[in-house]
């Protein structure tokens, strides 16, 4: 849920990076963090353990400028990819304005993709949350590996994407996708925002 300041004329919103394990997320904010200007940009929290990158979350603010005389901030998030943190994952979870599901390309890692998808789901549900409500989109990482191993996106697109929704190749290492899936997600909670306010 999205925190508007009236006082401050400021409005913050929630983005959460969910996917398996290794798919990307962390690499992700990574690379976002280390091209946004240092004055738009608040500290990055990074926990890593031995079997997962991201044991708590990432937290990274982006200041995105002033949008109808307020400034407009996104906290950046990702969720542990081990399905054991799930109690964890929800916590993170709480209070998303929108979600960015990060799939691995690997042919190798369908299950585990498919798997991260049905849980958050279900961890939507579980917060009073339709999945059809949230925006979403999905990001397909590491589609600079050799073409036997992974899926293409329009494959990934037919397997995991029932709904529809944006959709975005990437390679997180280098970046491609990356700002393109971080706008794409933007702009969606911003509409969501946008028609909610009241006139």
């Amino acid at each position: 849920m999205s925190l508007v300041n009236f006082t401050a004329r400021e409005i913050t919103c929630k983005i959460v990076y969910y996917g398996p394990g290794r798919s990307g997320k962390t690499s992700n904010l990574q690379y976002i963090y280390g091209r946004v200007p240092q004055d738009r940009r608040g500290k990055m929290v990074s926990l890593a353990t031995q079997s997962d990158r991201t044991l708590f979350f990432d937290f990274l603010p982006i200041d995105l400028g002033s949008i109808s005389g307020f400034t407009t901030k996104f906290q950046l998030y990702t969720v542990p990819g081990q399905v054991y943190y799930n109690a964890t994952r929800k916590l993170v979870l709480q209070g998303a304005d929108g979600v960015v599901f990060v799939a691995d390309s690997q042919a190798r890692r369908f299950d585990e993709n498919m798997e991260s998808l049905q849980n958050l789901q279900e961890n939507l549900l579980a917060e009073g949350t339709d999945i059809r409500e949230m925006p979403l989109v999905y990001q397909y990482n590491k589609q600079d590996l050799p073409a036997d191993l992974i899926m293409s996106p329009s494959e990934l697109d037919d397997a995991l994407n029932f709904r529809s929704v944006r959709s975005f190749s990437s390679d997180c290492l280098h970046g491609s996708g990356v700002f393109e899936t971080l706008k794409g997600v933007s702009e969606l909670v911003l509409r969501k925002l946008a028609a909610g306010a009241p006139a």
